[in-house]
């Protein structure tokens, strides 16, 4: 259990010298963009790619040649779906999620959150974030497409043009005139 033999630690280090420098050469030819932690989909294939590594140093069953050939498959497929993303709205559609207003001029928008599943805790918890006091002091917060939140204080906000893609922005607040609710 805690000692098999030398042979499998022998094993585990070539192997290990050889598939970690092949995973890191492959990530550099394929772009800064295979481990942008943009969207859940990003998330997928940046976990399949440990969880590859992994299967390759400690299996005995998967050859080198085989787990360094899955990497590349596994980078090769982010690479093509980013590009065709790019290229097409409904692949675009289909791999990523779009930017959710949850809160707009100080009004939590309870529709959205509720679709969203957020709790106006964590959205109070982004604005403190950002060193703001008053929940009255935001034009808006944004859950993004990588689960992350973005806070735009009213001072900030301008003609609040980078709203432009995001779902919900033409909405009005759903809870009244207490900022403080739900």
């Amino acid at each position: 259990m805690f000692f098999d033999s030398w042979t499998d630690l022998l094993r585990v280090t070539v192997v290990a010298l050889v598939a970690y420098p092949a995973l890191i050469a492959l990530l550099r030819l394929s772009g800064k963009r295979t481990l942008a932690k943009m969207n859940a989909f990003d998330l997928v294939v940046t976990v399949a790619l440990g969880s590859t590594l992994a299967t390759i140093l400690l299996n005995r069953d998967v050859s080198l040649s085989e787990g360094v050939l899955a990497l590349a498959m596994l980078i090769l497929l982010q690479f093509v779906s980013a590009l065709a993303s790019v290229r097409s709205r409904r692949v675009r559609r289909l791999l990523k999620s779009e930017p959710a207003l949850l809160l707009r001029d100080g009004r939590f928008l309870t529709d959205a959150m509720e679709r969203h599943r957020v709790p106006s805790d964590e959205v109070r918890q982004a604005i403190r974030s950002q060193g703001i006091g008053a929940v009255e002091d935001v034009a808006a917060v944004v859950l993004e497409t990588d689960g992350t939140f973005s806070v735009i204080p009213r001072s900030s906000a301008g003609a609040g043009t980078s709203f432009a893609p995001v779902r919900g922005a033409d909405s009005t607040p759903t809870t009244g005139d207490d900022p403080r609710a739900p």
